[in-house]
């Protein structure tokens, strides 16, 4: 287990640079969370004076939970958890930084890091997870769509039989998007955000237009 979270946080270094603040969070019944914050270049808002870190140049900072990946997801209906086999992830969301206090959002990351453990979910692209709490004080957003991986962090190879880990991107949900998703998918809401331009890193965006 701590092989594993020691190569996923090498991974998530090497993509993001170095972290610069990190919290812990332990949960009745799993074992425990880390959340990494990997801040945006020097100058970036919100960061005036930070040495050299991730970013796109654009102001963001990103979270990223470690831990998640410590076991395999297991499917709920089975009798049987495999302690090697099965999807392996991490989380990581993208925000524009100085913007809101988007720092309070490390426990609900480690909320649904743990749901793994803590309800036996399978957390895997296109799901929507509830946070049943803002992501951060006045976010407009209770839950968040799964994004498809390898586009920010590469998937980390295990040895086999182990899955390996993919660092799973947050989509920030508005309840009325999560709602819309809910009725035609996750696919169709990507579609519209794309389509209206919607920054999903914006901390305080408004929901997309859900009418035509």
């Amino acid at each position: 287990m701590a092989h594993v979270l020691q190569l996923a946080e090498a991974a998530l270094r090497d993509a993001l640079g170095e972290p610069d603040a990190r919290a812990a969070v332990t949960f009745l019944g799993a074992d425990r969370i880390e959340v990494l914050r990997f801040p945006g270049f020097p100058g970036s808002p919100g960061f005036p004076g930070v040495g050299t870190g991730a970013g796109d140049g654009n102001g963001v900072v990103r979270y990223a939970t470690l831990g998640m990946s410590a076991s395999p997801m297991a499917d709920p209906a089975a009798v049987v958890a495999d302690p090697d086999r099965g999807p392996r992830a991490e989380l990581v969301l993208t925000v524009r930084a100085g913007v809101a206090d988007t720092d309070k959002v490390l426990r609900p990351l480690a909320v649904l890091a743990a749901s793994p453990q803590v309800e036996g979910l399978v957390v895997a692209p296109g799901a929507a997870l509830e946070t049943g709490e803002p992501l951060w004080p006045g976010a407009p957003f209770t839950s968040v769509l799964v994004g498809e991986p390898g586009g920010l962090v590469a998937d980390l190879e295990l040895e086999p039989p182990r899955d390996p880990v993919r660092f799973l991107p947050l989509l920030p949900m508005t309840p009325n998007e999560a709602a819309w998703k809910r009725v035609h998918g996750a696919a169709a809401l990507q579609e519209r955000w794309l389509a209206h331009g919607t920054d999903l890193r914006d901390p305080g965006r408004p929901s997309v237009p859900l009418t035509d």
